[in-house]
């Protein structure tokens, strides 16, 4: 006896996420940057997450000015953010849409993030970290 299942019990569901690049724009006037770190969003998978990394030799060269100290605490609110809670403040108790547009919104500050670009993803954390090898790592 052979049995046929689905197109879709055979692959994995694909959802739509969307992520943005977030970039250190030392001199915003120049709009000179280095990516830093992608933040991505999944409804459907219920997650939200933030990757970054910050080469504080590759930003002695490029920014020398830069406190880098403050720099990684504006990183870690990311990860803090992302996480959602109290210690997250008022943007952390917003909702996980709510809080992905928060920190995906246009600044222009020295940490910026880059425009939200779509896609679809069976694995929302591989396909983070994939984007973060390539967009971020690749550039190191």
């Amino acid at each position: 006896m052979q049995l046929f299942l689905s197109t879709k019990q055979t692959m994995q569901e694909k959802h739509l996420f969307e992520y943005a690049v977030i970039r250190v724009v030392p001199q915003v006037e120049r709009e000179e940057y280095i990516n830093v770190g992608v933040i991505l969003y999944c409804k459907q998978q219920q997650f939200l997450d933030a990757r970054w990394t910050l080469d504080e030799r590759l930003m002695a060269l490029f920014a020398p000015h830069l406190d880098l100290t403050e720099l990684k605490q504006n990183l870690c609110a990311f990860d803090i953010i992302c996480k959602g809670g109290p210690e997250g403040g008022a943007i952390g108790m917003l909702d996980m849409p709510g809080r992905f547009r928060w920190l995906t919104a246009t600044r222009s500050t020295i940490l910026q993030p880059s425009s939200v670009h779509p896609g679809y993803t069976s694995d929302a954390a591989a396909t983070l970290e994939h984007l973060f090898a390539q967009l971020v790592l690749r550039q190191q």
